[in-house]
């Protein structure tokens, strides 16, 4: 076996692909393979890594290293063969202390805000970025950068933040997330977030979370955001959002997006970046943060209507989504708000349904996309019993129509969405239908 080349089973993920590049600019040679091509098995293609569709234990050759995702179960045709090779076969959460060896890993960690946090930071610090999100800055979820610096998404979904070595711990929230994963067990949940942090060197927490605020025996740079944020203010520069705000005693800071959750990232950003960079080179480096792919991003704007789409697929997250979209269509005159929703898994709409419930108020229209099961088994949801106060609309499908975006129910187009602000929320293939690739 060749010890210097890696195959990685489900490559097309956001975050394994974003590992395979990374080795790939260190030297190893990679291969990949998924169930089905998408613009990110294209673009590791042309970057020169060979990606296999479909899955097949041919494609298992000489490599020394198998890593794969979480998504992939031990029936897989790949996994059995590397396996019956002998070959040293590892998760994604179990091959991060091999591919972060020796790096000083400015890590991120949260439920909500961690991709933008990461991208935002990444702004600053000087090195290597690997985060779950595709920062428009360098055009990419990993960017290769000299020196041990890197910029690291921490994910607690299935509690690989433990398995890396935080230099410095920036945490944004710990709202329980992911928790068939934890076994419905929030103390197993909130000790993972505790582990986590003490292990970094320079912790700096959004100390008014609920649990974070507990932590007062752990040394931190804690930002108070009802306090130490002020001035808040939503300005438009060349007809996108930026958020202009005070932190603390250090002035005023200008960065991309809008929503007083941008203005909090930004803060944990700065408070990470000036215990190595100067303030005055942070507060010019964050100008450079142009917003991260599905994070309020704009995909179309003419005179009569923006489409934006936006990952946001937790009540807390469409809550605060929504929050800025009304500011910024205020901004720009628009009056109209059409909520497009895809709930992203039974398990996550069912464990927050009632939450869900309330975090669409103010939308002058909810439409209702099928659930992206994300692997799950099809549960039942009535959600024209549940959401009946938003008079919501359903549709099978949706369609960038170029000039306006149609619903389509039963393959037919029921509405045409042609004016407004038309913004699209969830962790699925919505993204594609809002940009016309699907």
């Amino acid at each position: 076996m060749a010890k210097n080349k890696i195959h990685f089973i489900g490559i097309g993920g956001i975050g394994l692909s974003a590992l395979a590049q990374f080795l790939k600019r260190q030297g190893y040679e990679i291969t990949g393979s998924d169930a089905r091509r998408s613009h990110i098995t294209d673009k590791l293609q042309s970057e020169g890594i060979k990606v296999s569709i479909p899955q097949s234990p041919n494609n298992i050759t000489d490599q020394s290293i198998v890593i794969h995702s979480a998504a992939i179960k031990e029936k897989n045709p790949e996994l059995i063969e590397a396996k019956k090779k002998g070959m040293l076969v590892l998760s994604r959460r179990d091959s991060l202390p091999f591919i972060l060896k020796g790096k000083k890993v400015y890590a991120v960690a949260g439920a909500h805000g961690k991709s933008t946090t990461s991208a935002m930071l990444a702004s600053i610090v000087e090195g290597s970025v690997l985060i779950g999100a595709e920062s428009k800055q360098f055009g990419s979820n990993m960017h290769y950068g000299d020196g041990d610096n890197l910029v690291f998404e921490a994910d607690e979904s299935d509690a690989s933040f433990l398995n890396i070595n935080p230099y410095i711990a920036i945490v944004t929230n710990a709202e329980p997330e992911h928790m068939e994963f934890y076994e419905y067990d929030l103390d197993r949940f909130f000790d993972a977030y505790k582990t986590f942090i003490k292990k970094a060197k320079i912790r700096v927490l959004n100390a008014e979370d609920e649990f974070l605020s507990t932590l007062t025996d752990i040394e931190a740079i804690r930002l108070y955001p009802s306090k130490d944020i002020k001035n808040i203010e939503t300005i438009i520069k060349n007809g996108e959002p930026w958020t202009s705000f005070v932190l603390k005693d250090l002035g005023t800071f200008e960065v991309w997006g809008v929503g007083e959750h941008i203005a909090i990232n930004a803060s944990l950003t700065v408070l990470a970046a000036i215990t190595h960079y100067p303030l005055e080179v942070a507060r010019a480096s964050l100008k450079r943060y142009r917003g991260i792919k599905k994070r309020f991003d704009i995909v179309q704007k003419d005179e009569k209507k923006i489409i934006i789409d936006d990952y946001a697929h937790h009540p807390t997250e469409i809550e605060a989504t929504l929050k800025s979209a009304k500011k910024y269509a205020k901004l720009l005159g628009i009056k109209k708000i059409t909520a497009l929703w895809q709930p992203h898994k039974y398990s996550r709409t069912i464990d927050n349904l009632e939450k869900f419930k309330e975090c669409f108020k103010g939308v002058d229209e909810l439409v209702i996309l099928p659930v992206y099961a994300a692997g799950e088994k099809k549960r039942e949801i009535d959600f024209q019993k549940h959401f009946q106060k938003y008079r919501p609309k359903f549709a099978d499908k949706i369609k960038n129509e170029t000039k306006d975006i149609a619903l389509i129910k039963d393959n037919n187009i029921i509405e045409k969405l042609d004016e407004g602000l038309i913004i699209g929320l969830g962790a699925g293939d919505i993204t594609y239908m809002l940009r016309g690739e699907s």
